[in-house]
């Protein structure tokens, strides 16, 4: 019965694999069962895993196989569950597109777990080394989760522990209790708002998020949607963004923000191709189709 269970979502990650794996292997604390949920299930990622799970041995891990894409929230509460079921008492949620060079992170994390209902580190770009997260705070005059330090390189102002609003599940503790009084992720999100959606909902019933920033890592963004102007992230990230307001807010806060996120989408479509213009068009049409969710 393992105290800490890893959940990560795989799809076509075979070429992150090997230093994910690494990663995980370097750490002192062995306490912990990995649950990968794989929604490209293929013959070349078996072999992928089977060499680096032999050169990179961990404390134990399952291999779930969805049954296609379905989606990053969805494999989330797989995994989550599966560590529910083994009696887990803390999940991390943790993106396979990720270094860590700390081989105390695990060991550490869990120990600021103990007295704390959520986690999180400071998050490098795997590329410039500058920062993707230093803690984070729910902005909730655009509906959006910010992300402190965002592409500006460290320094004392992103060294100060302590509470934040916002966090997103690249690599995110959670003790599993916490579940049953919050909800799972939303499985419509499929893919992007999910997190917000998730940390949102756990701030407004009074939990907190601890950023510890003497713990770090490294973040290979965007490793498999292909980057904010894919077609994918025009699509998710736009109609997402429709659903979270019209289930998060309510009366004028929610028309302004509906307003609001019309007029920038004019400027997106600006700058999209072809292929971006007419998913944005899609997704602001079927996020006012979506019928939110009530958890």
């Amino acid at each position: 019965m393992p105290h800490l269970g890893l959940v990560t979502v795989l799809y076509k990650s075979d070429d992150v694999l090997e230093e994910f794996f690494q990663s995980l292997h370097i750490q002192s604390y062995r306490d912990y069962h990995l649950y990968i949920i794989d929604n490209s299930p293929s013959s070349a990622t078996d072999s992928v895993m089977a060499h680096v799970s032999k050169k990179y041995p961990l404390p134990g891990f399952t291999h779930i196989k969805a049954e296609g894409n379905i989606g990053v929230a969805a494999g989330n509460n797989r995994g989550i569950q599966a560590a529910q079921l083994a009696g887990c008492d803390h999940v991390l949620l943790l993106h396979n597109d990720i270094l860590i060079e700390q081989p105390f992170m695990l060991e550490r994390i869990m120990e600021v777990g103990r007295t704390e209902d959520l986690v999180t580190v400071k998050i490098f770009y795997h590329d410039s080394r500058l920062i993707w997260m230093a803690g984070g705070y729910m902005d909730d005059r655009r509906a959006l989760g910010v992300h402190y330090g965002m592409k500006k390189p460290d320094g004392p102002a992103y060294n100060k522990a302590g509470h934040v609003t916002y966090a997103p599940t690249c690599f995110l503790l959670i003790k599993t209790a916490l579940f049953d009084a919050v909800g799972m992720m939303d499985e419509k999100y499929f893919a992007y708002y999910d997190d917000t959606d998730f940390v949102l909902r756990c701030i407004r019933k009074g939990y907190r998020i601890w950023y510890e920033p003497s713990l770090y890592l490294y973040h290979k963004v965007s490793s498999s949607s292909g980057g904010d102007f894919s077609p994918f992230y025009a699509y998710y990230g736009n109609r997402n963004k429709i659903y979270f307001i019209r289930k998060n807010y309510k009366g004028l806060q929610k028309a302004s923000l509906l307003a609001y996120t019309f007029l920038t989408r004019m400027g997106f479509y600006l700058r999209y191709n072809a292929a971006g213009k007419k998913k944005l068009l899609q997704a602001m049409r079927d996020g006012f189709r979506m019928k939110p969710h009530s958890d």
